[in-house]
């Protein structure tokens, strides 16, 4: 099943296990623990995760480094935020056929479809990374997040600039957010992070890091108020 994804990643691994491993959820591992199997691989797909967001972020940076020399630090910021985003690469996995690799436990909810695709797909550009460098991992970005950088015009407006404007229209202090909650292994945490706008309401947001944490908190927020 995975000689498939491996034509789509141009790369036939060395260590077919990075691959397995990057292909599978954490509630596998829990599964696999509760009967009182050990294997190396019930380490799932948490670290390569971490691995892949950091090397897909060096790479989309340098690519809009190039495509767009007159652009701002804060602009490139922008588009940086849309295109690591979890609905982004929860695209890119369906687009390039990550997704029906996946390995999850039966009766995974379907509410983590979008972060459980995500996760995926920076965990096999780590896993591609590990197992042929930065160049084949750089060539599978490139290719898979071209098209989806020349998709806008102006570099798009994140939630929490859209909700900071928001409130700054009308008046309002601006937004506060606070980390509710923090859990999860050191190498793959999970936060909570909840927002507020005076006198308009309060909505939640979870996220590998503070910052993306914040950026769902902001999306639920817009939703909630209503703004597109």
């Amino acid at each position: 099943m995975t000689h498939v994804l491996e034509t789509v990643l141009n790369h036939r691994f060395a260590d077919a296990a990075l691959l397995s491993r990057a292909l599978t959820h954490r509630s596998v591992m829990g599964m696999r623990k509760a009967g009182g199997q050990e294997h190396a691989d019930t380490f799932a797909n948490e670290r390569l995760e971490f691995l892949g967001d950091r090397v897909l972020g060096l790479v989309i940076a340098e690519l809009l480094f190039q495509r767009f020399p007159a652009e701002a630090e804060g602009q490139l910021a922008q588009r940086l935020a849309v295109l690591v985003s979890a609905p982004t690469l929860a695209r890119v996995a369906r687009g390039c056929g990550i997704a029906p690799e996946i390995r999850t436990a039966p009766g995974q909810g379907s509410e983590d479809a979008e972060a459980i695709l995500a996760d995926a797909c920076e965990a096999v550009i780590g896993a591609l990374y590990l197992d042929a460098g930065l160049q084949k991992a750089g060539d599978f970005i490139r290719a898979q997040w071209s098209a989806l950088v020349d998709e806008a015009v102006a570099p798009p407006k994140d939630a929490k600039s859209t909700l900071q404007e928001w409130a700054q229209g009308r008046g309002f202090p601006l937004p506060g957010y606070a980390v509710t909650s923090q859990d999860g292994p050191d190498h793959a945490p999970q936060f909570v992070v909840t927002v507020s706008v005076e006198n308009s309401g309060t909505a939640q947001g979870t996220g590998r890091s503070k910052r993306i944490a914040e950026q769902a908190a902001a999306t639920a927020l817009l939703k909630v108020l209503g703004v597109s």
